[in-house]
């Protein structure tokens, strides 16, 4: 019953979400954007300081195991999320192309401040499609889940399980929110600090 309900919500949401534009400006993404936004998001410096985050705290939860908790073990659980941001990216940005849907954020700058959270909330989720309307992220939807569960492959024996792939689902689409946030609002915040 609560999948099925979850369900019905998810398919309102986005029958209302296919009625909205991205702007009368919107440009659809080209082959090299999409080739472009694959590389930054998985070398820009927003992702390389989230690695130093994620791996930094891994090594003092001591997770995995099998890395232990010196430097050499930070060095394996940066490169291990690494390996599974560029192929999330990666298959992001191949399936999008076949469905034409574009994974760049686009802020919402000039709207009030609950609107822009409602946006960078609603753009987890979902994205524009070739003629700019909105609807589910569903590359992103592929991505996210089938490079988790795929990165089994070349992940130590403790963390190869569904139990922690399903976790770290949650975690790319949390992930996806934090991106999104800060696309948002460092402008912003820059422009106050750097005036």
């Amino acid at each position: 019953m609560r999948i099925l309900s979850r369900t019905l919500l998810f398919c309102s949401v986005a029958s209302l979400a296919t009625a909205q534009t991205n702007g009368p400006g919107y440009q659809p993404i080209t082959g090299g954007g999409r080739f472009e936004w694959a590389i930054m998001n998985t070398i820009s410096l927003p992702s390389f300081g989230a690695g130093l985050v994620s791996s930094g705290l891994g090594t003092a939860i001591h997770h995995p195991t099998e890395y232990g908790t010196n430097l050499n073990g930070f060095g394996k659980r940066f490169g291990l999320r690494l390996t599974g941001v560029s192929t999330s990216n990666t298959m992001e940005a191949g399936l999008g192309a076949f469905w034409g849907e574009d994974p760049r954020y686009f802020r919402a700058a000039g709207q009030p401040f609950g609107r822009r959270i409602g946006h960078v909330l609603k753009m987890t989720v979902m994205a524009p499609n070739r003629d700019g309307t909105i609807r589910p992220a569903y590359a992103r939807f592929a991505a996210i889940g089938g490079s988790n569960f795929l990165s089994n492959a070349w992940r130590p024996d403790s963390d190869a399980t569904a139990g922690h792939a399903t976790i770290r689902v949650g975690l790319g689409f949390l992930g996806r929110l934090s991106s999104n946030a800060f696309d948002e609002f460092w402008p912003d915040v820059k422009s106050r600090i750097f005036r």
